[in-house]
């Protein structure tokens, strides 16, 4: 079936509540390009977060957006060949064409009047809660950050510098939570990575992601091999076809969609890591309710998550998913179940 669809698409910048530093830079806003695709009173939306360290922008997403041909998509969809046919068009730009792939499936679950989760064989009750990032900072503002995080089950932790322990200290002096960690490929000796990831468990740390440079296999490989707790690969881990040389590497892999290029190939990864008994955690970048709730859609079908963009934004023009008791909640709306801010 061939539809007239219309592409559209705006700018738009997120604000951050605080500025956000992990071991390598900062930054207090993202970029993204929220698009939309209708036809005949459907509209289906989607989202790009083009985090500046991944190479996408406002321009770069003009420029891709602007050679998409949207008659290409006949219904029913054909996900596969959308993603080549988008791969096609340029390499690279994963956030872009994550956000038509999300846009689609909104559209798609709209026409079959079904929710995205439900078509994509997830099962809400197994959904995983969330965690909340806390990046570094001042002591000061950390504690402020921890008190935000009040109602979440888990507080991430991005380290990656020389006062880690004393960060992981002022987070232990009010609050007890489990903890997640990202060091963002912030370690350099395997070594005293090790030593430190040691005391990291005795303080509840429950995962580790990127502990060391994504190109340093081997380094990474034998933290995973010695390590008490799961090492997960996350810049090591884009598309799908990094999936597989994760296995051996790493414990598990942190699957985005704006690195797997959108909902589709995301499935793909957590079929191919269960294949491969690679544990999952799915995360997130500066997002809005949009592309969380496309995670969300996914979420049920990993061990982990980490869906926390609109805990984090001052501008989220949509409204607040469903969240309670740390998960957010899937609801029975065709689509994503997206709702405006009025």
């Amino acid at each position: 079936m061939r539809f007239d669809m219309q592409l559209t698409y705006q700018s738009f910048e997120l604000l951050l509540k605080h500025p956000f530093t992990i071991a390598k830079f900062s930054r207090t806003s993202t970029p993204l390009m929220l698009v939309q695709i209708a036809h005949e009173g459907y509209t289906g939306y989607g989202e790009a977060s083009m985090v500046p360290y991944m190479g996408e922008s406002h321009q770069s997403a003009n420029d891709f957006l602007s050679k998409v041909d949207v008659s290409q998509f006949k219904y029913p969809f054909d996900f596969a060949a959308i993603i080549n046919y988008l791969d096609s068009i340029a390499p690279g730009n994963p956030a872009i064409k994550a956000a038509i792939d999300i846009a689609l499936h909104d559209f798609d679950g709209k026409l079959k009047g079904q929710p995205c989760w439900k078509l994509l064989g997830s099962d809400p009750p197994k959904m995983p809660v969330t965690s909340f990032t806390v990046g570094i900072d001042t002591k000061e503002v950390i504690l402020q950050k921890v008190k935000e995080a009040v109602g979440l089950k888990v507080i991430k932790v991005k380290l990656g510098r020389d006062s880690d322990k004393e960060l992981i200290k002022t987070i232990r002096s009010v609050t007890d939570v489990p903890l997640y960690v990202d060091a963002n490929q912030g370690w350099t000796d395997r070594k005293q990575s090790l030593d430190l990831i040691y005391w990291l468990a005795e303080q509840g740390v429950q995962l580790i992601e990127q502990p060391m440079l994504k190109t340093d296999i081997d380094g990474n490989a034998w933290i995973t091999e010695h390590s008490p707790i799961p090492i997960i690969g996350d810049e090591a881990v884009q598309r799908l076809a990094d999936v597989e040389k994760a296995k051996d590497v790493y414990h598990g892999i942190n699957i985005k969609l704006m690195k797997s290029a959108g909902m589709y190939e995301a499935r793909q990864m957590i079929n191919k890591a269960r294949e491969l008994r690679l544990k999952i955690l799915i995360g997130c970048m500066s997002e809005t309710s949009c592309a969380t709730l496309a995670a969300a859609a996914l979420a049920p079908q990993c061990d982990w998550a980490d869906l926390d963009g609109p805990f984090l934004t001052t501008n989220n023009p949509y409204k607040m998913p469903g969240f309670n008791n740390g998960k957010w909640v899937l609801n029975d709306e065709a689509g994503l179940g997206l709702r405006f801010n009025n």
